[in-house]
């Protein structure tokens, strides 16, 4: 089998126009909507926002998109040559980027909050189900509970060493692995919103993986955001009014390792075994760095421990989904 490493599309932009071209006619004075479609981090991606001057909004769309390579370049754990890869190969980062360093703490400042059940050193474990699963016949009940155990013992985020004085990032154990993939695209999102809104623009929706809305559409209506179905990721179960907020969606669905669906991408540090695939969560919070890293927390935190963790750590709501529609909410 050939595991999935797209990330399938958890959350729908109703308001969008599919397909519409980046193109403004010259001499329309009222505000149309301006679209960009593309991937961030290997997630599908866009930028809608509203302007009547076709020159600006190029110019502020080029602007968002080269922050987003530069983003890539730090957060890309698929490339070889970005810092986060750099970290894992070397087990020590020098002159680590200040972006990395920032959303490295927030990382393991979530971690701190979740008692570790959010945890950015997952890395290890990820690669030891990948390993299996993409093997010469690898057996349908997965990695060895000898095979977890060995690796979860590299699973701590305590043992990342920050120095924010020296720019350096180490890990204190070796064969240790970190990925941000649960917080960059949320992070990215704001990063990239922020440049536009640099260049003008107040009104947006910018999707860097993780829907962010700022302010309302200009007839003053919210942006509507669909959450999908974890049986069949193109239908929606509900739909969300946004104006000012960040809707991230994590769900085992994203990323199956087998064809039964048994063994997803994201894992439980406690134990070392994958979240169910037919589960969603969708958080909303003020940026999409908040709302992002605590996604992935809120799916995998115990019932009696998710309204606690979803307050501590910033979040505004958690919305909890099956294939049958919304199964619970959390409000903070």
């Amino acid at each position: 089998m050939s595991v999935v490493l797209s990330r399938r599309r958890f959350i729908t932009i109703a308001a969008a126009a599919v397909g519409l071209p980046l193109l403004l006619k010259a001499g329309i004075s009222q505000a149309r909507p301006v679209r960009w479609e593309g991937t961030a981090l290997g997630a599908p991606a866009s930028i809608q926002l509203y302007h009547s001057d076709e020159a600006k909004a190029h110019a502020a769309i080029a602007a968002g998109l080269k922050e987003l390579q530069r983003l890539e370049a730090i957060f890309s754990v698929y490339r070889a040559d970005s810092a986060i890869s750099a970290l894992n190969r070397n087990g020590v980062l020098d002159n680590a980027p200040a972006d990395f360093t920032t959303l490295l703490t927030h990382a393991l400042s979530l971690a701190r909050i979740s008692d570790g059940v959010y945890d950015p050193t997952v890395q290890p474990l990820w690669q030891t189900y990948f390993r299996h699963f993409t093997g010469s016949n690898p057996t349908p009940t997965g990695p060895t509970q000898r095979e977890l155990d060995a690796t979860l013992a590299l699973v701590n985020w305590r043992a990342v060493e920050v120095d924010t004085d020296r720019q350096r990032i180490a890990f204190a154990q070796p064969g240790m692995g970190l990925t941000l993939n649960s917080g960059a695209q949320g992070y990215i999102t704001d990063k990239v919103t922020d440049v536009l809104r640099a260049h003008g623009f107040d009104r947006m929706l910018v999707d860097m993986g993780e829907p962010r809305a700022l302010s309302t559409k200009p007839d003053g209506s919210a942006w509507r955001i669909g959450i999908a179905n974890p049986a069949d990721p193109s239908r929606t179960v509900t739909t969300l009014e946004v104006v000012d907020k960040c809707i991230s969606t994590s769900g085992g669905y994203g990323t199956l390792f087998d064809d039964a669906g048994r063994f997803t991408h994201l894992i439980d540090t406690r134990t070392g075994r994958t979240a169910p695939a037919l589960l969603g969560v969708s958080v909303i919070a003020n940026t999409g760095t908040v709302a992002d890293g605590l996604s992935t927390a809120m799916l995998m935190a115990p019932t009696e421990r998710r309204q606690a963790i979803l307050r501590a750590a910033g979040g505004i709501k958690a919305i909890y989904v099956t294939p049958d529609g919304v199964a619970s909410t959390v409000e903070a």
